[in-house]
């Protein structure tokens, strides 16, 4: 897909499946631009596969290489842009080079995680903004074929000051994007960080191809939208975790924690799921009841979750929805209290 995007594609050995090198897509033949690409990889990617990421690197050097407009070839384009702009900055000709076709970033050698999580975790934080400067200090390290996770926060902010798209693909349907927090993480990061050093935000887009012959594109906040109608607020999927006791009540916490996640970095929520959400799991009296038998430490973050969405402006809250929400709180906190003493 990346490879495509740019207009090139893998070169095989003989009629192995063995990639030796890219070679590009004749624009007679590709019909269209060649896009730029920016890849924010995971820590794992990055120990597992050096040679994708070389890969990359050498498409890039490729397809900027090419005798092309400009106008057609956004790659060649942005690599020009960018080596003026290092040359002028003080760097040597082949720095400014080797940095201009950087297009992979991650976290640094070593490290893991997008900071963002931790950051939503800790609430200390006040905007997108503040997401996004923990997103781009976690990620701002370059990787190619002669750099292994040189920081380069400036030349990583450029390169996103760019980005008009962004997407994350996954090739399963055993999961989905409220599933955890690393999918708000790094995908909902890299938006906050897009709309950060754009001025605007990005249309953000996830991939699905569970079924490689019909790929689907999905905009992340009809996804969310989706996954709350048909999973989160699904009374099948609640009374199948009604058998895993404590565990059970503890997904429902974690569903709710990743829809807020999703919401600070990216804005995907709307009122009407933080409204269900209190309906389906607090003013339930017999669903509530349930959890605070198994797990009334998760009443209590639910309601934490929805309280900050409220107090952060995320929700803008029924008057009587706010105040049931209000109630319950306080009363999971005096169960818990009476449990620890």
């Amino acid at each position: 897909e990346i490879l495509y995007l740019m207009g090139a594609r893998p070169v095989y050995l003989g009629q192995t499946t063995r990639v030796i090198g890219v070679e590009p897509i004749p624009m007679e033949e590709l019909g269209r631009p060649r896009i730029d690409v920016t890849l924010r990889i995971s820590g794992l990617l990055r120990d597992m596969y050096p040679n994708l990421i070389r890969l990359v690197d050498e498409a890039v050097a490729c397809i900027a290489a090419l005798d092309e407009d400009e106008s057609q070839n956004f790659v060649k384009k942005h690599v020009n842009a960018e080596m003026r702009k290092l040359l002028d900055e003080g760097l040597s000709r082949q720095e400014a080079a080797d940095q201009s076709t950087l297009r992979v970033f991650g976290c640094a050698p070593g490290a893991y995680g997008a900071g963002v999580s931790h950051l939503i975790g800790t609430r200390q934080w006040e905007n997108y903004e503040d997401i996004a400067d923990v997103y781009e200090n976690h990620s701002s390290h370059a990787y190619s074929s002669k750099l292994h996770g040189k920081k380069l926060p400036d030349l990583f902010r450029r390169r996103l000051s760019q980005v008009t798209m962004t997407i994350k693909n996954e090739s399963s349907v055993e999961t989905d994007m409220l599933d955890s927090d690393d999918f708000y993480a790094y995908h909902g990061g890299l938006i906050a960080s897009v709309r950060k050093n754009s001025g605007r935000a990005p249309i953000a887009l996830t991939g699905h191809t569970d079924d490689p012959e019909r790929p689907v594109l999905r905009d992340v906040a009809l996804e969310t939208a989706r996954i709350m109608r048909t999973r989160v607020l699904n009374p099948i999927w609640l009374e199948g975790l009604k058998r895993h006791g404590f565990k059970g009540a503890q997904e429902i916490s974690a569903a709710v924690d990743s829809f807020f996640g999703w919401d600070a970095t990216a804005q995907a929520g709307r009122d009407w799921m933080y409204e269900e959400i209190a309906a389906r799991y607090l003013f339930d009296n017999k669903t509530r009841e349930w959890m605070e038998s198994v797990n009334r430490w998760a009443v209590h973050a639910i309601c934490e979750r929805l309280l900050e969405a409220e107090k952060r402006g995320m929700w803008k809250a029924e008057p009587k929805t706010l105040d049931g929400v209000t109630q319950i709180y306080m009363r999971a906190e005096g169960l818990i209290e009476e449990e620890l003493r």
